[in-house]
Order: C-alpha cells, then sequence, then structure tokens
C-alpha cells in the first residue's frame, strides 16, 4: 500500500466527514451521523469507491475506539454516579440486563443461534450517548425529571459497553460450558493483573516520577502521557488475550483519579476528535447504501419495532421504580434508538464469527438510520409522553394518588420544586401560621419540608390533575422554582388559568426567559443570573471600600 495513497484517502474520509457533519449540524442533527453517511458514500460496497483503502483506515479507526474507551474511563468516578440518585442507576441497570434479555429472545425466536441473539441483545441495547446528550443540553431538559433519568441510563450503558465486549469474545472463542467458564476465569485474572500493574504505574511511579508541577508547566507531557497510557494499556490487553478496550478503560479510570485528571480530559479532547470521526467513517464504510435502499421497508420496520420495544420497557422499568407515567414515557422515548457504541460491539462480533455478515450490514444500517431519526424524536418526548400517558387514565392513578392532599386544608403558599431555591424561598415561613404545600417529585425534597414543618407531597407538577389535587385554585400565592424552562412554563400556564387571583413568583434560570414569563402570568420573576450579578456586584463594592486608598 503507498502510505501517500492512504493519507490522501484519510483527507478525504475527513473532508467528507467535515462537509457532512456541517450540514447535519446545520439542520439540527448530530454531526455523528454525518460522519456515518461520509463513510457509506466513499467507501465500501455500494458506495462511489474514492476510498479503497478499507483495511487500512479501520486499523487507524480503532485507535479511536481505544481512545474512545479510554475517555470513558476518564470520566468515570463513584462521585458521580451518586449524584444520578440509586433509582435512576437501578433503572439503567435494568434497562441495559432487560433489553439485552428480551432482544436476545426475540431473535432466537425468529431461528438466530443462540450466540448470535445475545450479540443482537448487545446491540440493541445501547442508545446514543452523543445524539440524546447534546439535544437534552441544547434544550435545557438535562435538568429536567426525564433528562436525569436518561442521563442516568447513559452513563450505565456507556459502562456496560466494556462487559457486553468481554462478554462477545468468550462466546467468539466456543467450546463448552467448561470451556466457556475457564476463559471466562483467565479474562478475570488477567484484567486483575492489570489492573494491579496500571495502578503501581500511575498512581505511585508516575506521580513521583513526574510530579504534578511539572505537568502543569509542561502540558504537552499530559498529552504524551495519556496517549501512552491509553495505547500501551490497550496493547498490553491485546497481548494477554484481554480486550483493548477494557485495558484503555482501566488505564482511563486510573487517570481520572489522579492529580492529572483534569489537565489530560482537556488535553485529548483534540485528539479524541479526529480518531473518533476515522471510527465513524469506517464504521460507516460497512453499511452498503444499496443494499439499504433495497431493503428500506425491512429497515424502517425492524427501527420502528426497536424503538416501541425500548421505549416500553424503559417506561415500564422508570414506573415500577416510582417514577411518575409521563417522566418515564419520555426517558423511554428519548432511549429508543440504537447507539454509536453498536458499531463498537457489532465489529466485535462480526470479528469473532459470532455474527454473519448479513446480520452485521442488518443492524449496522438499523443503527444509521435509528440514529439519523433521533435528534427529530428526542425534542418531541415530553410532548409524546404526555399524549400517551392522557390515552391511558389507569397509568395516571399512581401519580395522582402520590399528589393527593387533605382537603380539609387550603394552602396559603404553594412551593412547586424544593431544592435550594425553593428552600431559601420558605425559609422565612418555617413556625409561621400560614399554611405551606410543597410539590416535588423528588423525595428527599419532600422529605426536607416535613423536617421544616411543612406539608409535601410528591407530585408532576406538569400534570393539571396534579395541580386540581392540591386545591391550588385556594391558594394565595404560587413559587415556582423549577429549572426546567419548558416545565416551569407548562406549569405556570396550568396555574394562571387555574388560580387566575393567585400571586406567581416565577424562578427563571437564564435571564433570557424572563420575558416569557412575564408575558404568560407571571407576577415576579427571579433570575438565577440576576442574583449572581448583584452579589458579585455587592461584593466588589464591599472589597473597593475596603481596599481604597486614603486620600
Amino acid at each position: 500500500m503507498d502510505y501517500w495513497n492512504l493519507v490522501l484517502e484519510i483527507v478525504i474520509l475527513l473532508g467528507g466527514s467535515l462537509l457532512l457533519g456541517g450540514v447535519f449540524s446545520r439542520f439540527g442533527q448530530s454531526p455523528l451521523v454525518g460522519y456515518l453517511l461520509a463513510g457509506m458514500i466513499l467507501g465500501g460496497p455500494g458506495s462511489l469507491h474514492v476510498v479503497r483503502s478499507g483495511e487500512s483506515i479501520e486499523i487507524i479507526a480503532e485507535l479511536g475506539v481505544a481512545l474512545l474507551l479510554f475517555s470513558l474511563g476518564l470520566e468515570f468516578s463513584i462521585s458521580r454516579l451518586r449524584k444520578l440518585g440509586g433509582r435512576a442507576l437501578a433503572g439503567g441497570v435494568f434497562q441495559v440486563v432487560l433489553t439485552t434479555a428480551v432482544a436476545a429472545g426475540a431473535a432466537a425466536a425468529v431461528g438466530l443461534g443462540l450466540k448470535e441473539a445475545v450479540a443482537v441483545g448487545a446491540l440493541v441495547s445501547l442508545s446514543s450517548t452523543a445524539v440524546v446528550l447534546r439535544v437534552l443540553i441544547e434544550r435545557a431538559e438535562i435538568d429536567a425529571p426525564h433528562g436525569r433519568n436518561s442521563l442516568a441510563v447513559l452513563l450505565v450503558q456507556d459502562m456496560a459497553v466494556v462487559p457486553l465486549a468481554i462478554l462477545l469474545t468468550i462466546l467468539g472463542k466456543g467450546g463448552s460450558t467448561g470451556e466457556v467458564l475457564l476463559n471466562l476465569a483467565e479474562i478475570v485474572g488477567l484484567t486483575v493483573g492489570l489492573v494491579a500493574v496500571l495502578y503501581i504505574a500511575l498512581n505511585k511511579v508516575a506521580v513521583h516520577a513526574l510530579g504534578t508541577l511539572t505537568l502543569v508547566r509542561n502540558r504537552e507531557l499530559t498529552m504524551v502521557l495519556s496517549a501512552m497510557t491509553g495505547l500501551a494499556s490497550a496493547v498490553a490487553a491485546h497481548s494477554v488475550g484481554v480486550s483493548p478496550a477494557l485495558g484503555a478503560f482501566i488505564a482511563g479510570m486510573f487517570l481520572g483519579s489522579s492529580p492529572f485528571a483534569t489537565q489530560i480530559r482537556a488535553d485529548i479532547a483534540p485528539l479524541r476528535i479526529v480518531l473518533l470521526t476515522l471510527f465513524f467513517g469506517a464504521a460507516g464504510m460497512v453499511a452498503d447504501p444499496l443494499w439499504i435502499l433495497q431493503h428500506l421497508h425491512i429497515i424502517l420496520g425492524l427501527v420502528l419495532f426497536l424503538a416501541m420495544g425500548k421505549t416500553v420497557l424503559t417506561w415500564g422499568i422508570f414506573q415500577a421504580l416510582g417514577q411518575p407515567a409521563r417522566v418515564a414515557a419520555a426517558t423511554g422515548i428519548c432511549l429508543a434508538q440504537i447507539g454509536e457504541f453498536a458499531f463498537v460491539l457489532g465489529s466485535i462480533g462480526h470479528d469473532s464469527g459470532i455474527l454473519s455478515s448479513d446480520i452485521h450490514l442488518l443492524f449496522v444500517s438499523v443503527a444509521i438510520v435509528s440514529l439519523i431519526g433521533s435528534p427529530f424524536l428526542v425534542p418531541a418526548a415530553p410532548r409524546v409522553a404526555a399524549r400517551l400517558t392522557s390515552l391511558f387514565r389507569r397509568r395516571r392513578v399512581h401519580t395522582t394518588a402520590a399528589a393527593e392532599v387533605d382537603g380539609a386544608l387550603s394552602p396559603t403558599l404553594v412551593i412547586i420544586g424544593f431544592g435550594p431555591a425553593g428552600q431559601l424561598a420558605a425559609r422565612d415561613f418555617t413556625g409561621s401560621p400560614e399554611e405551606v404545600l410543597v410539590l416535588d417529585l423528588n423525595r428527599s425534597g419532600i422529605r426536607t419540608a416535613e423536617e421544616l414543618g411543612f406539608r409535601g407531597h410528591i407530585g408532576d407538577a406538569t400534570q393539571v390533575e396534579v395541580l386540581e389535587h392540591a386545591h391550588i385554585a385556594s391558594a394565595g400565592a404560587v413559587v415556582i422554582t423549577i429549572p426546567h424552562h419548558h416545565s416551569a412554563i407548562t406549569i405556570l400556564e396550568h396555574v394562571r388559568r387555574l388560580a387566575p387571583r393567585a400571586h406567581i413568583v416565577v424562578r427563571s434560570r437564564h435571564q433570557i426567559h424572563t420575558n416569557e414569563y412575564l408575558t404568560a402570568g407571571a407576577h415576579k420573576v427571579i433570575g438565577d443570573e440576576e442574583q449572581v450579578g448583584q452579589s458579585i456586584a455587592g461584593h466588589l463594592k464591599e472589597w473597593l471600600e475596603t481596599h481604597a486608598e486614603p486620600s
């Protein structure tokens, strides 16, 4: 192979990815979809065959996979998991396990072998972190209940990639049950040894040999350290028969808890983007655009079937964990697609002989179509979920019953959302004769309200029934502290209609939304940004007065 031809084809692939990624970003799509389509169009079967060095590019793209898992390890921390809450994380675990099991069972029912069915289940269980989080962040819905649920599930799915990759590797080796268990024990033993070596090398040797001060002064050293650690760990894992992705992930975990973590996360981002673009371009080269057009009816049918199945499963899981039906349904809709890690697991399954070429091509095509539709589906999740739950009134019983209040007392003040802002707003009413009612979806917030002597009830205030059962019509004042803009607007409109005489105060996270709240009927809007600015200005004024030079 002429290396300059290879370099030229890499440039062409990156250029095509840049062009299509920019087009898709312009229309609100994830650029990742553009990278996949660039690979489909420029190389692989049924394409223009502009890129012919598919195998060589795939080898380079595998570096992107290792670096992707390495960067996931950098972001992994126990404290981050705890912040998401036990229920949401439990929902993520159940989602991965149940989706894998159900999808594997369905695949086996249509005639696939057991190993191939398990591989299909693993592919289907994963959703798209890149697409879902991007849409939720852009729409300021990451703090909404369904946004927090989606984030927790996606984090669990990201962590599940490594054990799923190990599972496919073990299945690919084949053999009897005893041989499979022996392979598993061997992999676990080698992994433990790799963990011990990496721990000593990164937390002892590297810290003492380099020192944090040296890395702070010489930022290029953090790049060299991270690249060397991630790639060397992947090579070491491969050399002892363990998944290279697992080695890179473990290395990332140890570096993520080291003194170098913050700088490494920042410095590795540009290299990660380039290699990931190559990976998704190479993944797109597996798909055949002509084959997709010929079998489009099958692909669309399977995409629809999988989206409905994943939505129902996730909906049921989160409602069983005590989430309101609307929030559970919105979470399921957000996670209904097949994610980018399916390409990683699909490649492992195909290379190990578990997935046939036809099945691999089918699910790569399904994943691409699924990703194309996701940026349209995720923004509509709350609206679609509200319509779905309204069709099944029996689903409302749990939520409305949870928000049921004693009709003997009508609240003087209703506080919707009892986070830090709500607690500060209620502080002066502690011990007062005024009847204060707190509505929140967070159980810990309700416990705090009750400890302060207020009535607290779990309920989704975006639903009219919850506000009606809270006797909102008789409230003298209503305070809305929900940080999520669209939810706050919905609640404000309901309150304005149910309690036209109530004085309404709304907390606005961003100043840009102030006029919208006032137009919707709020009497007073308190902006987070305004309060921060006033606090800073007040502090600076005091500082200047204190440090003013005597005249």
